[in-house]
């Protein structure tokens, strides 16, 4: 078998047509994490008027000289305040009301005493303070959350704000999950043999896609067996855009996934990767369809599915396929155990603002130990001319916190 680079399979990758990007219309409080199709304009200033930043006295300027005021009334948020403010004068106003008329600076409540209906300023302030200008927030006619934004709860209550009630967001590509192999076991499922070990390869998937924008048709396992593999990747085929099956892709005899999925009609894109953990992964498209066969060892699975599935679910969304990688620095030497494109599980910590690399707690061994990417492990990258590395080397890790 003729493996292939990294950098040569993500070029491929890269390349792969996804088709047009499909949109749908969401209600503002169902679009939570999903990615805005549409340039969202401001279409009048906020606030409109000049309004009370905390609750006060609103006055002019000029008569803080005066030392005494007398109170024209109260000037409650949301009401319809008629009150004007002259000479010697002052309203009564509370947080997010729209300032009185003539009045151009507050004093805070704290800052006054007040007898009957008459303040005596303790403390001045300066010209303006406490009131908020007119599009001090946005002004009419600024973008305020561009097309590609993934939506978060800021983005939420600005929307809010603006009264937008539906959006146009990318739909969510599907994302059918397969386990094969014998040994797996399903959750909820009793063991018959001592050999059999317990399915986490397609719910860990899950979650991964899931956190990466996709929607998911979770399809549980499938035993080593040919029709069933087969019966397996036809539904997924019927169901959703890219399909994800863990194992049966090594050279093994009961390795069946890799001969069944051209089989299916399906043209092989990548066969083989210089990758540690991970080389045998498998990418194939039908028509619209992909097909990601990945190996079936719980590290190499997650691996693989960060590499290859994340990029190819973000494509689908309309968003750059890359994934955050940072600079940072050996804490300890490291030993490369490969002349392949390593993908090592580390801990990534920041100090005096700059990033730093440490295996503390990680275990060295198969590429099942899938508790090396608890606590917000982050993968560090080293390349096939990479050999071992030095204490204080600069090295490049993918960050895995967002996606």
């Amino acid at each position: 078998m003729s493996f292939i680079s990294y950098e040569a399979s993500q070029n491929l990758l890269e390349l792969l047509d996804v088709g047009t990007i499909r949109t749908e219309k969401l209600f503002l409080s169902d679009a939570l994490g999903r990615v805005l199709y549409e340039d969202i304009i401001a279409d009048e200033n906020a606030p409109k008027y000049p309004t009370s930043a905390m609750d006060g006295y609103a006055l002019r300027y000029a008569d803080l000289k005066l030392g005494c005021l007398k109170i024209l009334g109260d000037n409650p948020a949301g009401s319809e305040n008629t009150l004007q403010v002259s000479e010697g004068a002052c309203v009564k106003t509370f947080t997010g009301s729209v300032m009185p008329e003539g009045a151009d600076t507050l004093v805070p409540i704290e800052k006054v005493s007040v007898e009957g209906n008459t303040i005596t300023i303790d403390e001045s302030v300066a010209l303006g303070e406490n009131v908020r200008p007119v599009a001090e927030s946005y002004r009419a006619g600024e973008i305020l959350i561009r097309r590609g934004t993934k939506l978060g709860f800021a983005e939420i209550g600005v929307l809010a704000g603006l009264n937008k009630v539906m959006l146009t967001v990318v739909q969510r590509p599907r994302v059918a999950i397969v386990a094969t192999g014998s040994e797996i076991l399903d959750l909820g499922e009793h063991a018959r043999t001592a050999s059999q070990i317990r399915s986490s390869n397609n719910y860990t998937i899950e979650a991964l896609v899931r956190s990466a924008g996709a929607e998911v048709v979770q399809l549980g396992t499938i035993s080593d067996n040919k029709d069933s593999i087969i019966r397996g990747f036809h539904n997924a085929l019927a169901s959703a855009d890219i399909i994800i099956s863990t194992g049966g892709v090594s050279v093994g005899d009961y390795d069946f996934v890799k001969d069944i999925v051209p089989h299916l009609g399906a043209k092989t894109v990548v066969k083989g990767v210089k990758i540690k953990p991970g080389q045998h992964i498998m990418i194939a498209q039908k028509e619209s369809k992909f097909i990601l066969a990945l190996p079936g060892f719980a590290y190499s699975s997650t691996v693989t599915a960060i590499l290859y599935a994340v990029p190819l679910i973000r494509r689908f969304l309309g968003l750059p396929s890359h994934l955050h990688v940072v600079e940072a620095i050996l804490k300890k030497p490291f030993h490369k155990r490969s002349k392949k494109s390593e993908f090592t599980a580390c801990n990534l910590s920041v100090e005096e603002g700059q990033y730093w690399v440490d295996f503390d707690d990680k275990k060295s061994g198969s590429s099942a130990i899938l508790n090396n990417m608890l606590h917000n492990a982050a993968l560090m990258i080293t390349g096939e001319e990479d050999g071992d590395l030095d204490q204080g080397m600069r090295v490049h890790v993918m960050m895995l916190n967002q996606f």
